[in-house]
């Protein structure tokens, strides 16, 4: 419980530092005058200078996001790094982000408004193809009533192939300016979403965060294998079945408003492993604080270092992750030898 004080007063600083840098730096006494201002005043009398707009309307709906879309990538590796007794194992494994990829990716190219019955269009056309690739990898690898692991692997690696090569596709025949803004996004993109579409998001995700927090004591028991958890009287098919299609829609939520953000889900929870040890009842909450902060940093990273232009988050995150999952591979290397 010490440990996850800390890591969560550590999260919460991390989130207000980053709230203070980007093109214009704003003070810590400022930042809170202005949120104040904000919370204490009523509706259409709030703060309307440009520092204010830029902190409320931008800065925090974007700290908001990725700081969620790490902690939802993080829980997503650790839980399919359990079900699956893999490593490797990370949130894009099963084949729904090239499907949310797809969903946005056939948006842009038939110029799809906006919004959609009022909800962001991009997004919400992301989820749907999302749903549907969920639906083509349970039908490809029901068997008897039975979700074998290997069979979900499968059905997800065709996916990403066919996908992918769809999404290749449409991304070569946009136009130049089109096309440029669909490859961004593709590598990250933590651009702050309308407050409604945050609001929808946050609920989602913080729901899925909570009901994989739930099954902690089942995670630890189905890293000893199916044959273990089953021995204890876990009904292993009901709860695969139950954690592969939360994580799948919430990576599907995930993707839909961030694009392919890499690394996270698999690198967080091997550092958080390696510190902290391999009981989910710790690993799956420091995952979530450290999965956040790593990647509200980046970002805060991705959008000061070339300002006022800003590099896609995804790079910061592979040119951090990368490394370490190459320094992890010789820690492992030589401590088996």
């Amino acid at each position: 419980m010490t440990i996850i004080i800390f890591l969560s007063a550590v999260s919460v600083a991390t989130v207000v530092l980053c709230l203070q840098f980007g093109t214009q730096y704003i003070g810590l006494g400022e930042m809170f005058g202005i949120i104040w201002r904000t919370i204490t005043s009523f509706p259409g009398t709030a703060d309307s200078d440009v520092t204010a707009t830029i902190l409320m309307q931008v800065r925090l709906p974007r700290v908001l996001l990725g700081f969620l879309a790490g902690a939802s990538l993080a829980a997503i590796g650790v839980t399919l790094q359990a079900l699956l007794r893999n490593a490797l194992a990370d949130p894009y494994v099963l084949g729904v982000s090239s499907g949310a990829a797809l969903g946005v990716s056939v948006a842009v190219l038939f110029g799809v408004g906006t919004t959609i019955l009022s909800v962001s269009a991009l997004p919400l056309c992301g989820f749907l193809g999302s749903l549907m690739a969920l639906a083509v990898i349970y039908r490809m690898a029901v068997s008897y009533d039975r979700l074998p692991i290997h069979s979900v692997l499968l059905a997800g690696v065709i996916l990403n192939a066919i996908f992918s090569a769809l999404i290749m596709f449409i991304t070569s025949i946009l136009d130049p300016n089109r096309s440029f803004g669909m490859m961004a996004w593709l590598m990250g993109s933590l651009t702050a979403p309308a407050l409604p579409a945050l609001s929808v998001f946050s609920l989602y995700v913080l729901l899925g965060l909570f009901l994989l927090l739930r099954h902690v004591g089942v995670l630890n028991l189905m890293a000893f294998g199916e044959d273990a958890a089953r021995s204890l009287g876990i009904d292993t098919e009901r709860v695969k079945r139950n954690l592969l299609l939360l994580s799948a829609l919430m990576t599907g939520a995930v993707v839909s408003f961030s694009g392919m953000i890499g690394f996270i889900g698999m690198v967080i929870p091997h550092a958080v492993r390696m510190v902290f040890g391999a009981d989910h009842r710790l690993l799956m909450p420091a995952s979530v604080l450290i999965g956040g902060a790593f990647l509200t940093v980046a970002d805060t990273l991705a959008r000061t270092y070339a300002a006022p232009s800003e590099l896609p988050v995804g790079i910061v995150t592979a040119l951090a992750g990368g490394p370490f999952f190459v320094y992890l591979l010789v820690w492992r290397k030589d401590r088996m030898s």
